[in-house]
Order: structure tokens, then sequence, then C-alpha cells
């Protein structure tokens, strides 16, 4: 079924009762050309370019519990690409490009809003490095400006300008990022493989890998042996984990991130708000409700939940930069486990297994990359070779000292 203004006026009529399920429930086939361990948005998008762009059909997307149960739909749904460095720089671009199309790609509404990001500056220094990234973004061709003091309170007036401990010097502003719906982007590219045949397995859990003579032959599940000709992983926070069961140690920790969100009130906050110094970033949803997040719990763990002193940190920091937070009512807060690479940059590539591929260490860059991980990594699967966007994040470059650490913190991931 496809989608249109027509489809929805004729099941209004009807009572909305001839819609179709967005994808099937097949039980896995003994065997496959590539199975994908994962069924978020990454693993959902590279088995939908895998057979949209190059054919390969034959294919399954095994997930442990239900589509959009993981960090697909933990997020804080914001979609940026307001990286300088030259590994991240052209990969994020190509992605927000993506974006900008993908609900008409996927004939499904995946509600991205274009509201514009303003990153706040707080010092000289602030403006000078993001005077630079700035620079770099119109380079590659991309629009972005820098604001000065008044240019920010005309923009976003409901910030505090009076605060002396962190001044509002200017800011960068990227008019093309802003949100998106996260379980629509799910629901979208899950439908979108499914009709391309696609086979998407929910509740099978991979406890295994069948590995002869260094090559992948399949993998063991909660629902039998499937055999596979290539395996994908493409897990998140649980990438060490799996990746563990082939015997590959990753440069990766796994760390929960959390998020949070109000109660619906007026729209007035018209854009994405991030607060660099407290790392607090903030927008509001279609639904009315303010939905913000911040740093890192700070520990190793693989808990869908936080802890109250993070909790505390980011409405702390979400009071210093707009007061009007402390009359809105916190409705709820959940936790997504981030697989947080040593450099703070994702991993595309094959692994020293035949046939056995990586995916992971998207740290907070998961949601907003999605579409360009998927058709990277895709094309990976498929020709052996990533595109020109993705091609720095390879694992070698954790041995040859190629990094690329964005945030100029070292090999800490619980400071990316």
């Amino acid at each position: 079924m496809n989608y249109s203004v027509l489809d929805i006026f004729k099941q209004g009529l009807s009572g909305n009762r001839g819609w179709q399920p967005l994808w099937r429930s097949p039980a896995p086939k003994p065997s496959y050309d590539v199975v994908i361990i994962g069924g978020g948005g990454h693993g959902l998008a590279t088995a939908y370019y895998l057979a949209k762009t190059h054919g390969v059909r034959n294919v399954a997307v095994l997930e442990k519990g239900y589509i959009g149960g993981g960090n697909v739909g933990r997020n804080t749904t914001i979609v940026r690409a307001d990286y300088g460095q030259k590994g991240n720089s052209a990969f994020y671009s190509h992605s927000l490009k993506l974006w900008q199309g993908l609900s008409q790609e996927l004939n499904f509404n995946v509600m991205f809003s274009p509201r514009g990001l303003l990153e706040l500056c707080h010092s000289d220094g602030q403006m000078e490095s993001f005077s630079r990234r700035a620079n770099m973004i119109l380079a590659r061709g991309d629009a972005v400006e820098m604001l000065d003091r008044a240019g920010v309170q005309a923009y976003a007036p409901f910030l505090n300008f009076d605060s002396e401990r962190f001044p509002i010097r200017g800011g960068l502003l990227q008019r093309t990022a802003g949100t998106a719906r996260h379980d629509a982007v799910a629901w979208g590219y899950a439908r979108g493989a499914d009709r391309l045949g696609v086979d998407i397995v929910q509740n099978c859990e991979v406890t295994g890998f069948d590995i002869t003579g260094g090559v992948v032959r399949g993998v063991e599940t909660s629902r039998g042996a499937i055999k596979a000709a290539k395996v994908a992983i493409c897990v998140a926070g649980r990438s060490s984990q799996v990746a563990a069961m082939a015997g590959i140690w990753l440069p990766i920790e796994s760390h929960v991130l959390q998020a949070f969100v109000t109660e619906g009130l007026k729209p007035f906050i018209n854009t994405v708000v991030n607060f660099g110094v407290g790392h607090f970033y903030i927008s509001q949803s279609d639904k009315g409700g303010l939905v913000f997040g911040g740093d890192l719990d700070g520990y190793n763990s693989y808990a869908q939940r936080g802890g109250l002193g993070r909790m505390e940190h980011v409405a702390e920091a979400g009071m210093s930069m707009i007061p009007a937070l402390g009359k809105a009512r916190m409705l709820r807060s959940w936790g997504g486990i981030m697989d947080m690479s040593m450099d703070g940059s994702p991993i595309i590539d094959k692994t020293h297994i035949a046939g056995l591929y990586f995916n992971g260490g998207w740290c907070y860059g998961g949601f907003k990359a999605i579409p360009a991980s998927g058709s990277a990594y895709a094309q990976l699967l498929a020709t052996g070779a990533t595109p020109d966007y993705a091609s720095a994040y390879r694992l070698s470059r954790f041995e040859t000292g190629h990094l690329i650490n964005e945030e100029g913190t070292g090999a800490r991931p619980g400071l990316h």
C-alpha cells in the first residue's frame, strides 16, 4: 500500500479499518545472503538500502526485542551536521541531505522538521572555536552562520541573557538541522525494507556465531541456527557483548545516556538549543513536551535507566539557560545504552573474520547518522568497500593513530 492524501481520506470515511500492518512477522528461513544483527535504525536502514540500492533482498534483520525498543526509540531526536573534523564532516553532511528527502524516499512521514540548531557560545574562546567550525562547514558547501549576542536574542528570546556565570556571547546557527520522530524513522525503514522482501524477525536473540576456518557461516539464535554468507553486527550499546561472541574485542565502552520530557506546553521553543558549557540540549516536540538531555552518567552500564545525579545536573544546566523550565513538570525519563568509542567517532568496517562486518561506536551521533550509516554499511556489505564519505571509519585507525577526535578529549569515552 502506497500512502497518499487520498488514502487518508478514504480510510477516514471507513473508520480507519483498512490499514495493513507495516511489515510482516515471518519465521526465520534456514539461510540468507545477509543476516543483520540488530533491528534498530541503523540495522533497518542497512537492510533497506541493501535491497533498494544494491538489489540484495535475501536479507534477515534479527531483533532481540521489538522494533523501536532500543536506542532508536530512546533519544532526543536531534538531526544535525555541525561536525568539523574531516572524517565526520562529509559523513554527517551527507546524512542531513538524506534526511531532507527521507519521507518521500520511504513513502512514510518521518516527521523531519528543519527547525534549526543553535549552539551557544559563552566566551571569546568558544566564539573563535565555533567560527573555525563554521568556516569548515561553509567550505564543504553547507549552510551555517555565526550570530552575535543580539542575533541570538532575536532568534531565541526565551534564553537567559542575564547570567553572569554563563553570559551568551553568540552562537552557531545551522538552519537546516532540526528533529525527526524516532519511532516513525524505525517504522518507515522497517516498512520499506519489508516491502522489498527483507525478513524482519523480532524476538530473535543471537546467542553465538558459526565460524569455521576464519570464515563466518551463520549465527545461532534463540529460534535456531541460521546460515548466512555475510553477517553484519549493528547493535549499538550491545556492540562489545555481541562482538565478544565472535572473539572480537572492540575499542568501545558502554555508558548510559538519559533523556527527559516535560508535560505538554504551548509552543515557545522554536528551535534546537545546545548549551555546550553545561552539555544540555533541548527542543519542543510536536505534542508540546520539552525534550532534553545532557551528558553521560559517567559509569559503564547496560541498563536502560540512569541515576538521579545526572538528572539533577541536567535540570540545573537547563535552568541556568532557560529559567522558565522551573515551572514545567517533568513527566518521565529514560536511558539509552551508548557504544562510546575511544575517539568519539563511529566504526563501519570489515572484521578480521571473513564475512563478518561491524557497525557501531556511534556515541552521541547515532540517531542523526541513520540514513548515511545505513547507506554506507549497505554498500560495504554489497561491494566490499565503503563510500568516500564514510571511508575514515575503519577499525584500523585505532592501531595507526589516525583518530577522529571531534571533541579533543583523548581516548576517554566517558568524556566524548
